[in-house]
Parts: structure tokens; sequence; C-alpha cells
């Protein structure tokens, strides 16, 4: 094995890798070209500006997050509250009361009241099985017979 090509191979640990550099100045430049090392010459367009940021990236951005914009979901509508209204007061209850009824916290009764809750079909079957009145489909806010218990 003595005398193979991997244990012959030099490691040098620590070397770093010629990076390009950028010259400054015309000298720099010169003293590559007569050292015969191979120079490429890019002009920025933005330089000493600020002319990137000036606007136009940033409207153009913009503009593709108004395109892909998704609708917000569809609000509780202000019937449906007024009906949960008028039925509570009915009964005599407060937002409190109903809220401990359903098991939901009072500000999410409060916000399908407002008409500010996304609808949740599961909050709508309790609300409509405790007040007793329609809440979702056509005719809402019409009285639902209670099921008599036998």
């Amino acid at each position: 094995m003595e005398g193979s090509p991997d244990w012959d191979s030099k490691t040098v640990i620590g070397f770093k890798a010629k990076a390009p550099k950028v010259a400054r100045n015309t000298s720099d430049l010169n003293a590559a070209r007569r050292a015969g090392a191979v120079v490429a010459t890019d002009k920025k367009t933005t330089a000493g500006t600020n002319k990137a940021h000036q606007g136009t990236d940033h409207q153009r951005i913009a503009k593709l997050d108004r395109e892909n914009e998704v609708a917000p979901p569809p609000k509780v509508s202000a019937s449906v509250g007024k009906a949960m209204q008028t039925a509570r007061m009915e009964l005599g209850l407060t937002q409190k009361d109903v809220a401990q009824k359903i098991n939901e916290k009072p500000s999410i009764l409060q916000d399908y009241e407002s008409g500010k809750a996304i609808p949740n079909a599961q909050v709508l079957g309790k609300l409509e099985r405790v007040l007793s009145v329609k809440l979702r489909g056509a005719d809402i806010g019409k009285k639902m017979e209670r099921p008599k218990k036998s």
C-alpha cells in the first residue's frame, strides 16, 4: 500500500481560495491586467444612488400581493344577530346566560349578535336549540317548536 496516490497527496488546512477582488481605482485594474489576471468590468446602473428603493419594486410587489389576496370569510348577517337578540330578550336571558348554556365564551355571543363573527354551524346549532329560533337557511328569526319531552 505504500506509495499509493491517496497517501502522497498534499492537504493544506486553512488555505483560502482566491476570491475575486474588486478594483476601486484604475491603478489596481491596470496592475491586475499586467499580472495576467482575468478582468471583468461591470458598470453598476444604480451606483451611488438609492434608485433601487424609489418605490417601483415596492409598487410592483404590492400589486402582486393585491392580485393574490383571498377574500375575507363571510360574517354573520345582521338579521341573524337581530333574531338572536330578540329571542334572548324574550326568554329574559343575558348574553352570559346563553353563553353558559351553549358552553361558549360571552365574547363569542357578542360577536354573533353584532355581526362580527364568522359563522360556525355548531355554534349556530347550539344557539338555535337554546333560543328556539331559526338562525340558519331561509326564514331566519322564525320560532321553532320546542321538542316535547315525554
